[in-house]
Parts: C-alpha cells; structure tokens; sequence
C-alpha cells in the first residue's frame, strides 16, 4: 500500500504473513532506533508531531501494530500482549533494529515492555506514556464493556464519530482535537473493531503477561535492571489515573517522571510540545550511534 502520512514516508512489510505499515526514517541504517509504539485506538499517527524531531538525531520507526490503522486485521491474529510483543520483535529483527529506545503508549507499553523483558540485550531505554505495570489497577468503564460478550460487540456496532466526541471531551480535561476524533473513526471499520474486543478481552488481568511480578515487583526491577525509564503522564488521565505514575518507581527506582499539568491520557495530542521537550532531553543523552 504505501504512501504517506504528516509527510512521514510508510512502506508495507510483511510479517508472517500479515501486512504492517511502516514509517522507518532511516532504512538500513543504523541499528539503534527510537521505536514509537502506538496503543488503542493507535495508529502511528499519533506520533506524527513528536518524530520529526527526534528523526532529526535518531533513526525512528514506528508501526501501526496488526488490527489497526493502515495495516492488516487478520482474524486470527493473536492480540494478547504476549502476541503483540512477538510480532513487534519480528518486525524489529527484519528491520535491522539492535538496539530499541522504545517509545510506548497504552497497549503498546504492555507490547513493548514485554518485548523489552525477553530481550533485555537489546533495549536500549523506555519512555512510557500514560501507562506502566499497572498492579492493582482496575479497568476503567469503556474497557469493562469491551471485555464483556454482545455487549461489545453492541458497543462497538453503534460507535460513532459524534457520540465518540461528546464521550472523549467529557473524560478528558480539554477537547480532543477534531481532526483526531475523526482520524480514530476513519480507521475503526469492523477488523478494527473486532481486535479491540480481543485486546480487552485477552487482558482483563493487565499484568498477567508479566510472570515476573508473581515474585515482586523486585523480579520486575532485577529484569529490568540497568535500563533507562523516562515516565510521562498526562495528570488528568480519566482512564489510567496519574498515581500509577509515581508506582513506575516501584519497579524502576532510577526512573524521570514528568507529570503534565492539564493533559490527559493522550498528551503528545493534547499538547505535543509538552511531551517533546523531555522525551528529546531523554532520548538524545543515550542514542549512541
């Protein structure tokens, strides 16, 4: 498919089997590479204002993971977190990716975190956006309804560009964007929508794909240790609450946290430039190459 999008370059690849678009700033280039990550409703455009500049110090990439936006919705797909992080890791090994700075938001910091476990050699750092091991958490009502048969599915069939505005701009502290709200409907056709209900529905135990907390949130830290964690939350998150961002610590005591005053869970939408200056200030004291 190819083509474009805010004048990033996407060309298509193919992993086994399933279609996934890709923006590689810099492709066959370095090894090291700051690896944006979307969550849901994703896709990589939520990145769109963020990566050029870091493209301007690092070789970027960013997808739009199987069941979202440009790419392929395969019905079998596996959309837990531990299937999310296996498809990230083969398109990272086909693109040459040694040495990941993930970038990550919502679901795509379980993807990535995950990935970053089984491959400790090759993580180079995390910034996690509005999302992290989430003990304790529970779901909030959206993710509720997801989770639970043919109300879901009801859910998701009467979804629409409005009633999704009037929802959003209630929750978070200030309006959305329109251009965003219609961007999420414009990519929220059926395959979509039926990955969504799989995601939530594999995940009711958000941690569950983290073996390592069963022996404490120091298995968590011993794993990780030696890896760079920035945190940024957006202090009115109405679904993922601003005091887990303080309980990244718990499992990464070296970790930056930025909370940012007034935005909410999508804050690189929100107020881009908020996100930018210390992800940048972050990310450029550890790109090696």
């Amino acid at each position: 498919m190819g083509g474009s999008v805010a004048g990033l370059e996407i060309v298509d690849h193919w992993i086994g089997g399933v279609r996934c678009a890709v923006h590689d700033s810099a492709p066959g280039g370095s090894g090291e590479a700051v690896v944006f990550v979307h969550g849901n409703p994703g896709p990589m455009d939520d990145w769109a204002e963020l990566i050029p500049e870091v493209s301007g110090f690092a070789r970027v990439v960013a997808m739009d993971m199987p069941g979202f936006g440009r790419s392929d919705r395969p019905r079998g797909f596996d959309h837990s977190i531990e299937g999310h992080a296996r498809f990230l890791g083969k398109l990272l090994d086909q693109l040459g990716v040694r040495r990941a700075h993930l970038v990550l938001h919502d679901f795509g910091v379980a993807w990535g975190l995950r990935w970053a476990l089984d491959n400790r050699a090759r993580a180079a750092s995390l910034s996690l956006v509005n999302c992290g091991v989430l003990e304790g958490y529970r779901w909030h009502r959206y993710a509720r309804i997801w989770q639970t048969p043919v109300a879901g599915e009801l859910f998701q069939l009467v979804s629409n560009p409005r009633g999704m505005r009037f929802a959003l701009d209630r929750d978070n502290p200030k309006p959305l964007p329109r251009a965003y709200i219609n961007r999420v409907h414009r990519f929220a056709d059926w395959g979509h929508k039926r990955a969504v209900l799989r995601l939530y529905r594999t995940s009711r135990d958000p941690v569950s794909a983290f073996p390592e907390r069963e022996l404490g949130a120091e298995a968590i830290a011993a794993a990780a240790a030696g890896l760079p964690v920035c945190v940024l939350w957006g202090a009115g998150d109405p679904y993922i609450p601003v005091r887990f961002a303080h309980l990244q610590r718990t499992y990464f005591p070296e970790a930056e946290i930025h909370v940012l005053d007034g935005l909410g869970h999508w804050p690189f939408i929100d107020d881009p430039q908020a996100v930018l200056t210390p992800l940048a200030a972050f990310l450029r004291q550890r790109i090696r190459d």
